[in-house]
């Protein structure tokens, strides 16, 4: 694998082939943590490109543990994290919500490595149990309209490197592939990524694969729909700018947004969300990641009217009484 770090140094891409490659010989254990870390940091500098992504993330859809679940009228909502901004779990309380209101998800995600809080540490912060094993998956569709699948349970390469990950600290090939590699490959999705060139790539992936979805990128740097910028929303058929007034809302400043310290403050900020007693901003947020999503169930949805469907949700506190949390 050393010709990978050489056509690194030389400025050279790798093709999907050696992409794959790489992927397996970290399966297979055939590489050092530090050549790992240094062909991650290598790419991620230079930038991902899209034939390297299409090889990344075929290698890992083969090597995951296989699920069968009814995905054909579900949606996952997974950003790829690492914008380094410290929101709240936005794309987390959106599917739970999405999920009380009586849409089938099935979200992917994985413990915060670049972040303070990932969805997987605020879920089990919740209580949330996870699990590979098929009928529990079910059983939270069918009880729940959604199930978690954590990213370390179904990819075993993704645990392997996940130490490594956490040393080095930053984004990395794995932020972007995460919302691409959930096991049971969803009709719909709607995912942020931390730039454009990212977004555009996801984009063409997606493009033959979903039913419809929504990639988004906010203009001032978030992975989310925030309501403090432009955000670029890129779809199966559609290329567009949305803000705030897209909804029929005022701009957010950005510190409306903090997600806390630690996992503890994120995951009573998304209880209180629930329980209808987030704050006006945060229940915003939430309402125009919903609204978007419903969007993409139903493409002729009006945006204002299903924000404002999602706010009065929201604010009724349902969310907590359909998932009984403390």
């Amino acid at each position: 694998m050393k010709y990978l770090l050489d056509k690194i140094l030389d400025g050279e891409t790798f093709n999907s082939q050696e992409a794959k490659d790489f992927i397996y010989s970290i399966e297979d254990e055939k590489l050092s943590a530090e050549t790992i870390a240094a062909v991650l940091v290598g790419i991620q500098i230079r930038g991902i490109q899209l034939q390297e992504l299409v090889g990344f993330r075929s290698a890992l859809l083969e090597l995951c543990n296989p699920i069968q679940l009814d995905s054909s009228n579900a949606i996952d909502l997974c950003g790829t994290g690492g914008d380094g901004k410290n929101t709240f779990n936005i794309s987390t309380t959106t599917a739970l919500i999405l999920a009380a209101m009586g849409k089938k998800v099935i979200k992917h995600g994985n413990y915060g490595v670049s972040s303070t809080c990932g969805s997987s540490n605020v879920l089990e912060e919740l209580g949330f149990k996870f699990s590979s094993k098929n009928e529990d998956l079910e059983d939270g569709l069918s009880k729940q309209n959604i199930c978690f699948l954590h990213a370390p349970l179904f990819h075993p390469t993704m645990k392997k490197v996940a130490p490594i990950r956490k040393a080095l600290g930053v984004r990395t090939i794995f932020n972007a592939l995460g919302p691409l590699v959930n096991p049971a490959q969803p009709s719909y999705q709607l995912t942020g990524t931390y730039n454009l060139e990212l977004a555009r790539i996801y984009q063409h992936v997606l493009k033959n694969e979903r039913s419809d979805f929504r990639i988004v990128y906010g203009m001032d740097g978030y992975d989310e729909i925030t309501l403090t910028d432009n955000t670029r929303a890129l779809g199966k058929y559609s290329d567009e700018i949305i803000n705030s007034e897209s909804y029929g809302q005022q701009p957010l400043a950005h510190k409306d947004l903090f997600a806390g310290n630690t996992t503890q403050d994120a995951a009573k900020l998304l209880n209180a969300i629930l329980k209808g007693e987030g704050t006006n901003s945060q229940n915003a947020v939430v309402a125009a990641n919903v609204a978007s999503a419903l969007q993409i169930f139903y493409p002729s949805e009006n945006l204002q009217l299903a924000f404002n469907e999602a706010m009065d949700f929201i604010k009724s506190g349902q969310g907590n009484k359909h998932f009984k949390l403390n």
